[in-house]
């Protein structure tokens, strides 16, 4: 556990790996996940994440022809640790959930806070567009996967800004009338998309006499 800790547990280490684990990113693309760290920071964190084997740098092929950095395999295998330290501390009485998330956060968060056994029977492939960037949202067998790809095809599809997506996951809020005012985009299937909503529910805070 020790060296565990030595190889990611500086600050922004764990939130480096919790950036890539959708894919490969530009050292751009990662400053604008983490608009806290400063360039030299990251810049050494990146460096330290590369020399433990945790994180690899290597160039695109033509025409993009740029450097990203990408988790390895061995990286890769964080996510469970990551998605696991996630709903734990969503359980914190001093939880924010009116601070600000990226849009990676966002998307897993959904994993993170997944409800299995309340998914069981339940198969669906969904698009969630947010903003530029579209994911892939595969349920079945009670589990969750994520992945950066385009949204078709699929069962439904949901483009919206990160505010809407929370309503829709937070709220009653009906889809009908986000989409009336203009903030949700619905294709497909409402009922996998209601289905889906209710596949979240929030964490219930650990109560103060059980943190002793």
């Amino acid at each position: 556990m020790a060296h565990g800790l030595d190889l990611v547990g500086e600050r922004w280490a764990l939130l480096v790996v919790r950036e890539l684990l959708l894919g490969p990113k530009r050292f751009t693309d990662l400053r604008s996940g983490l608009p806290g760290a400063s360039p030299d920071v990251l810049t050494q964190r990146l460096r330290e994440l590369t020399e433990a084997g945790v994180v690899r740098r290597r160039r695109l092929p033509p025409p993009a022809a740029s450097w990203v950095y990408e988790l390895t395999n061995w990286g890769a295998e964080l996510e469970p640790i990551v998605l696991r330290l996630a709903r734990w501390s969503s359980r914190s009485p001093g939880m924010r959930y009116d601070a600000p998330i990226g849009v990676d956060s966002l998307v897993l968060s959904l994993k993170a806070l997944f409800d299995g056994p309340a998914a069981e029977g339940f198969t669906a492939t969904l698009g969630l567009r947010l903003g530029e960037q579209a994911f892939r949202l595969v349920i079945a067998d009670g589990r969750l996967e994520v992945s950066r790809s385009g949204p078709e095809p699929a069962d439904a599809v949901l483009d919206a800004d990160q505010a809407t997506l929370l309503a829709v996951l937070r709220t009653e809020r009906p889809l009908a009338e986000m989409c009336d005012a203009g903030s949700l985009r619905l294709s497909g299937d409402l009922d996998v998309v209601e289905r889906f909503r209710r596949l979240f529910p929030p964490p219930q805070p650990v109560p103060v006499l059980d943190r002793t």
